[in-house]
């Protein structure tokens, strides 16, 4: 908190933002505006609904402080950053950016908003430092009446997801981030002027790729499907590697290379599942030649960004906002990564220790993310809550409710006069 104060200019947005935080990181189950409040021992959730939607701060500013936050304690040689998408799962049309659109989130077509998120990994940690929310072309960025109601800048026009992906890690490039590599999945591996633009900065990337993606072989006079690349590999171009340390221990799979284009920079990695045979395509780029162990590094990191995506969500709520409107978004979004970069932050280890070998000392494990917030929680609960607060917070969410139940059941009314009057 002492680091983002002066992002607020009052004193009551700022005391809220810290009790925001710290209900964040307490055990209440769901982590909107009313428990939040709850838990802070407000009489109503009018000042956390403020802190989202009118107070003036700015949440870009803070995301500002949380990168750098990040940079300094999770910094080290060898970061990546990797971009990836999740869907928060909405009901009605009135969320900013909400549509039905895939999400991985549910597996299926859904009526989401989709928010496009970078994450630093080290072998120190890993923290999400940027966030997008992305805005669908037709149903909502050449919408004037939907963007007015859902508080949306004029500023912000339509961007593709990869588009978003190069503007996080441009900034966060220009910010000071150290990172030799990007990486991110077949969305963001396929688009063409993203590589460049990393190729551009001298960034290398090891982005995942369809099977049907065209590569370049033999200094590039052939041009052929990755997966047809396989049959024609040697059974001694296979190489087995970790990928990094899964829940079970070390990942091992089989890896080959081939080079593609004129150049010693550019190849395409192969990923075999040595029991399911199941294959996986990477299009890679360095600024310098590199070994394939390297190359492996940084394709496994990958995995990590579902971790965080299950922590932030898990831990700190980062799902579990009910807002509508653009800047809320971005507010709760923002708190929420932050909540979860401190977390990660105090679990950092002071050195990098081998993760290919097993632990032999007694000493407990690293102090893990939710092991940091149960201990945080108990520091900082507030004392028993009194009987005359528990019942004000049941009136008022059932007092709510009725008022809610009231104009819903006032507009499917008029919703039937009005359907019967036109059939008449």
């Amino acid at each position: 908190m002492s680091r983002i104060a002066g992002r607020f200019g009052r004193v009551e947005p700022r005391a809220t933002a810290r009790a925001y935080l710290l209900g964040l990181l307490s055990s209440v189950e769901r982590k909107n505006c009313w428990q939040l409040a709850e838990q802070a021992g407000h009489t109503r959730p009018g000042p956390m609904q403020r802190l989202l939607r009118y107070a003036r701060w700015d949440a870009d500013a803070v995301r500002d402080d949380l990168r750098a936050y990040a940079a300094e304690h999770l910094g080290a040689d060898g970061g990546v950053l990797v971009v990836d998408e999740t869907g928060f799962l909405k009901k009605g049309r009135s969320s900013a950016g909400v549509q039905r659109q895939y999400t991985g989130t549910a597996g299926r077509i859904e009526n989401t908003q989709v928010g496009v998120f970078l994450a630093l990994v080290t072998s120190r940690g890993r923290a999400w430092i940027d966030r997008r929310l992305y805005l669908p072309e037709h149903s909502w960025a050449n919408d004037p009446e939907r963007r007015t109601a859902a508080g949306i800048p004029e500023t912000v026009q339509f961007a593709t997801k990869p588009r978003l992906a190069a503007e996080m890690i441009t900034a966060a490039l220009d910010a000071g981030i150290t990172a030799s590599w990007v990486t991110g999945d077949e969305a963001y591996g396929q688009d063409l002027q993203l590589r460049a633009a990393l190729e551009a900065r001298g960034t290398g990337y090891v982005m995942a790729a369809a099977c049907s993606m065209r590569v370049r072989i033999n200094h590039g006079r052939t041009l052929v499907r990755a997966d047809t690349v396989v049959g024609r590999l040697p059974t001694t171009a296979w190489q087995q590697h970790s990928a990094g340390n899964g829940a079970k221990g070390p990942r091992y799979y089989d890896w080959a290379w081939i080079q593609t284009g004129t150049d010693d920079h550019r190849h395409l990695l192969i990923r075999r599942n040595p029991s399911t045979g199941e294959l996986a395509f990477y299009l890679c780029w360095s600024p310098t030649e590199v070994p394939l162990s390297e190359l492996v590094r940084v394709a496994g990191v990958r995995w990590s960004v579902e971790e965080c995506f299950r922590a932030a969500k898990g831990q700190v709520g980062l799902d579990h906002y009910q807002v509508r409107n653009w800047t809320a978004w971005h507010r709760h979004i923002t708190l929420a990564m932050l909540a979860l970069t401190a977390l990660a932050a105090d679990a950092a280890p002071q050195q990098s220790a081998d993760t290919h070998q097993p632990a032999r000392s007694r000493d407990p494990i690293t102090l893990t993310v939710p092991e940091i917030r149960r201990l945080l929680a108990a520091v900082f609960n507030p004392p028993a809550v009194p009987a005359a607060r528990l019942l004000h917070w049941s009136n008022w969410r059932r007092r709510h409710q009725a008022t809610a139940r009231r104009s819903h059941y006032r507009r499917r009314t008029r919703w039937i006069v009005h359907e019967t009057v036109l059939e008449y």
